[in-house]
C-alpha cells in the first residue's frame, strides 16, 4: 500500500504532462472497454430474443377448450407469424406470455410493429380478421419489430387444427441464429474486435513507456527495491485502466439505449436487453485492469532489474521471435487445404476442418501480431546497410533499434485487413446457404388474390426482371385419374429470362417444352387437348403440337416441369386462368430479393407470396449476420484507428529528445517529417502485405472446408487491397503533423 501511495503522488506531482497522460489512459481504456461490452453483449441480445420467443411457442396437447394453427408468411423480407385460436369449450385455455387472455372469434391481439403496419396500410387489413382488441407486451416478443398475432377464429375454419397445449418450450425455437451459424459469428467477432482490442488495451497500458521506465529506474537508484518499483507502476496503471473500465461501461450504457431504438438492419432489440450481465461487468472492470497491471509488469522489469542502462538509454535487445513460430503451423494448415482445393480434391466435411481452420485462423492472426516485430527489425537492418539516402537511413536505424513500436503503432490496422478478409469468407459462405446458386430468384403468387392494378404494379417493380403464369389444365372431378398437364404463359422474351436457355422459341405459338434435365410428361403427347378454366367460366382448348421449344430450367424454378408454353395473345382479353399463379423473376443477390419482396409486401399484403427456392427464415438470418458483422467491423475499425493514432501520438511525444538532437546536429524539418512517415509506413506495409495473403487463404480455406461451390473469393481482392492502400495513404498523411517544426532543444536535458 505504501508502493502505491508513493506512485501516486509521485504521478499527481510530476506535473500536467503526467496527469495528461493519465487522462489518455484512463480514456484509451474506456474506448476499449466499451467496444469490449458491446462485443460481449451481442450474444446476450440473440439470448433474450430466443428466450423470449421460445417461450411463447404454442405446442399441441389435449385440450378439449381450444384448438389452434399457426401460420409463417413472409410480409415483405419478414417473417410474419400468426396463431389462430378457436375455442371449443367453455374452460380455461393457456395464456402466452405478453397478454392477459386469449382474444375470441372475431378479435385480435397483435404486436405494437404489426399494429403500426395495419394502422398505417388499411389494405394489410386482410392479414388480421377481426378487431384489434389489444397489443403484446415485450414479454411476448422477441424485439419491438416482431411481427406476431393472435387472431381468434371460428373453430371449423381451420383445416388443420390441432387441440391447444401450453405455451413455452424446453428447447430453443425460432431462434434469431441457428447454433452452428452462432458459433460462426462468436469466433469472427472474436478476431475481428477481440484480437485487435487486447492490443489496443496493451498500447494505453504502455503510453509513454520510455518516460515512466526512466523515471522508474530513478525511483529504482534512490534506493527502491526491485518490486516496489514494479508496485508502483502497476498501481497508475491499475488505476488508470479502471477509471478507463468504469468510464467505458457507462459509455456503452448510454450508447445501447440510444441503438435499442434505433436498432440494425433485422435486428431490433429492448434496452434492457443490451445492458451487460454481471459476468460482463466483471470481465470489464477486472479484466481490463488485470491486463494492465500484466503489461506494466512486463515493460517495468527491464527498469526495474537495470536502471543504469535505462538512465543511460543502453541498446535493447532484439526482440523475440516466439510469435513469429506460431505463423508456421497456421499458414502450414490453411495453406495445406488450399492445395488440395488446387490439386482437384475436397476436403470439405468431417469434424477435422471445423477444427483445424479456426485454429490456424488464430494462430496466424496471433503469429501476425507478435511476428511484425522481428520481421520489421531484420527487414530495416537490410535496408539501413544497403541505403544511401539519409532519411531512410534514419527511420531504418531508429525501427532496428525500437521494433517494438511498430507492434503498438500497426498491429490494429493488420489484424482488421485480416479479419476483413476472414469476414468477407463468412458472408459468402453463408450467402450460398441462405440463398439458392441460381442467377435469378423467382416469387410465385396466386393470381386470385391480386387485383388487375395490382398484377400491373407487381410487374413493374423495380427489380423484376420478367414474369410469366402458370396453371394446370382443368378436369372436372379430382375423383377420376384423368391425365393433366401444366403450362406456361409467357413471351420468348420472359421465357428466356426464366431460364437458363431456350431454344427453338416462336412467339404467338403454342408450343410443347422439352428440357432434357428433367423426365418428359407422358400424358404431354403430340395431338391431345387439355382444357383450361378461365375466370368467365369458359374454357381455352390447347391442343399439344409438334413442335417444341428446348429449355434448361433453373432448380428449383416454377418453369422447371410444365409441358406447355402457351403464348399471353391466345388469351381472351380480360380475362385470366383460374387457378393460376403469377411468377415474377429478379436477380438472386440478396439486396435485391429483399428489395422485390418489400415491394411486393407494399403492393399486395395479403397476398401469399412464396419466395422460390429459399426460406424466408434464412434471408433475415442473413441480415441480422450482415448487421452484426458490419457493426463487429466498425469496432474492430474503431479500435485500430484509435490504437494507432494512440501510438503514433505518444511516440512523437516520447522522441521529441531524440528529434531536438537530430536538429541541433543540422537536420532539415523535411527531412525530419519523411522519416517519421517511413517509421510509420515500413511495418505498415510488411504487416498489411502479410495480412492481406494470410487473410485471403485462411478465407479460401474457410470456404473449401465449408463444401459451397465458391472456393476463391477473386473479387474480394481489390478491395482489400483499396482498403490497404487508402490505409496508408492515411497513414502516413496522419504522421506529418507529428513532428514539429519548432523542438526547444531542453528536451535534450529534461531528465
Amino acid at each position: 500500500m505504501n508502493a502505491f501511495v508513493l506512485g501516486m503522488r509521485l504521478l499527481w506531482g510530476s506535473g500536467r504532462r503526467a496527469r495528461v497522460r493519465l487522462l489518455l489512459m484512463a480514456l484509451g481504456s474506456a474506448l476499449g472497454v466499451a467496444c469490449l461490452a458491446a462485443a460481449l453483449t451481442i450474444p446476450t441480445i440473440i439470448a433474450a430474443n430466443d428466450a423470449r420467443v421460445t417461450g411463447r411457442a404454442v405446442l399441441p396437447g389435449s385440450s378439449q377448450n381450444a384448438v389452434y394453427q399457426e401460420f409463417l408468411d413472409p410480409y415483405g423480407s419478414q417473417p410474419l407469424r400468426r396463431v389462430f385460436i378457436g375455442r371449443t369449450g367453455v374452460g380455461p385455455v393457456p395464456v402466452p406470455p405478453g397478454i392477459k387472455t386469449l382474444p375470441h372469434a372475431g378479435e385480435a391481439i397483435v404486436s405494437p410493429k404489426l399494429g403500426e403496419i395495419l394502422a398505417a396500410n388499411p389494405r394489410a387489413a386482410g392479414l388480421v380478421p377481426g378487431r384489434v382488441i389489444g397489443t403484446i407486451a415485450p414479454a411476448g416478443l422477441g424485439g419491438p419489430d416482431d411481427l406476431y398475432a393472435y387472431i381468434g377464429t371460428d373453430p371449423r375454419t381451420l383445416s388443420e387444427a390441432a387441440p391447444l397445449g401450453h405455451f413455452g418450450s424446453k428447447y430453443t425455437q425460432h431462434e434469431v441464429l441457428d447454433p452452428t451459424t452462432l458459433d460462426i459469428l462468436r469466433f469472427t467477432l472474436g478476431c475481428i474486435v477481440l484480437l485487435p482490442l487486447v492490443i489496443f488495451l496493451s498500447v494505453c497500458a504502455r503510453l509513454s513507456g520510455e518516460s515512466r521506465a526512466r523515471r522508474l529506474a530513478a525511483l529504482r537508484l534512490v534506493g527502491l527495491s526491485m518490486k516496489d518499483t514494479l508496485r508502483v507502476n502497476a498501481g497508475e496503471s491499475v488505476v488508470a485502466a479502471f477509471f478507463g473500465a468504469v468510464i467505458g461501461l457507462v459509455g456503452y450504457l448510454g450508447v445501447n439505449e440510444v441503438m435499442a431504438r434505433i436498432g440494425l438492419p433485422g435486428l431490433h432489440w429492448y434496452p434492457a436487453d443490451g445492458r451487460p450481465e454481471g459476468v460482463t461487468i466483471a470481465v470489464c472492470l477486472l479484466g481490463c485492469p488485470a491486463l494492465a497491471c500484466v503489461v506494466g509488469q512486463f515493460s517495468a522489469r527491464r527498469a526495474a532489474q537495470s536502471p543504469i542502462s535505462v538512465r543511460r538509454t543502453g541498446e535493447s535487445g532484439p526482440p523475440k521471435k516466439y510469435g513469429t513460430l506460431l505463423l508456421i503451423p497456421g499458414l502450414g494448415i490453411i495453406g495445406g487445404y488450399c492445395l488440395l482445393s488446387v490439386m482437384g480434391r475436397d476436403p470439405s466435411g468431417g469434424s477435422g476442418g471445423a477444427v483445424l481452420v479456426p485454429g490456424a485462423v488464430l494462430m496466424t492472426g496471433v503469429g501476425l501480431a507478435f511476428g511484425l516485430a522481428p520481421i520489421t527489425s531484420w527487414l530495416s537492418r537490410r535496408l539501413a546497410a544497403s541505403s544511401t539516402s539519409l532519411p531512410l537511413s534514419l527511420a531504418m536505424r531508429r525501427t532496428e533499434v525500437d521494433p517494438g513500436s511498430a507492434l503498438r503503432v500497426v498491429t490494429g490496422l493488420v489484424l482488421l485487413v485480416f479479419g476483413a478478409s476472414l469476414t468477407q469468407g463468412v458472408l459468402i459462405e453463408l450467402d450460398q446457404v441462405s440463398r439458392r446458386t441460381a442467377p435469378v430468384q423467382e416469387y410465385s403468387l396466386p393470381l386470385a388474390e391480386l387485383t388487375p392494378h395490382q398484377r400491373t404494379q407487381l410487374t413493374a417493380l423495380n427489380g423484376v426482371q420478367a414474369h410469366g403464369l402458370t396453371a394446370q389444365s382443368w378436369i372436372a372431378t379430382l375423383e377420376e385419374d384423368l391425365p393433366r398437364v401444366q403450362g406456361v404463359v409467357a413471351t420468348c422474351a420472359q421465357l428466356a429470362v426464366f431460364t437458363q436457355t431456350a431454344r427453338g422459341c416462336v412467339d404467338n405459338e403454342v408450343l410443347r417444352i422439352e428440357d432434357p434435365t428433367f423426365l418428359s410428361d407422358e400424358d404431354a403427347r403430340p395431338g391431345a387437348s387439355f382444357p383450361f378454366l378461365l375466370g368467365n367460366g369458359r374454357k381455352l382448348v390447347v391442343s399439344v403440337p409438334q413442335k417444341a421449344v428446348t429449355v434448361r430450367a433453373y432448380d428449383p424454378s416454377e418453369f422447371a416441369g410444365p409441358s406447355l408454353l402457351i403464348p399471353p395473345s391466345l388469351l381472351p382479353r380480360g380475362t385470366q386462368l383460374t387457378g393460376a399463379r403469377l411468377v415474377l423473376v429478379s436477380p438472386s443477390d440478396p439486396d435485391t430479393v429483399r428489395a422485390v419482396l418489400d415491394g411486393i409486401g407494399a403492393v399486395a399484403p395479403t397476398a401469399a407470396v412464396e419466395p422460390v427456392g429459399i426460406v424466408i427464415d434464412s434471408l433475415a438470418q442473413l441480415t441480422v449476420i450482415r448487421s452484426l458483422l458490419v457493426v463487429g467491423m466498425v469496432l474492430g475499425l474503431v479500435i485500430g484507428v484509435a490504437a494507432f493514432v494512440v501510438s503514433v501520438a505518444d511516440r512523437a511525444m516520447e522522441r521529441r529528445g531524440q528529434v531536438a538532437a537530430l536538429g541541433l546536429l543540422g537536420a532539415r524539418a523535411g527531412t525530419l517529417r519523411v522519416v517519421q512517415v517511413v517509421q510509420v509506413l515500413l511495418p505498415l506495409v510488411v504487416g498489411l502485405g502479410a495480412a492481406i495473403v494470410a487473410g485471403w487463404l485462411a478465407e479460401s480455406s474457410y470456404l473449401i472446408t465449408g463444401g459451397g461451390a465458391v472456393h476463391w473469393d477473386w473479387e474480394g481482392l481489390p478491395l482489400l487491397f483499396a482498403c490497404a492502400l487508402g490505409v496508408m495513404l492515411a497513414a502516413a498523411v496522419a504522421s506529418v503533423p507529428m513532428v514539429r517544426r519548432h523542438v526547444d532543444p531542453e528536451h535534450i536535458r529534461r531528465d
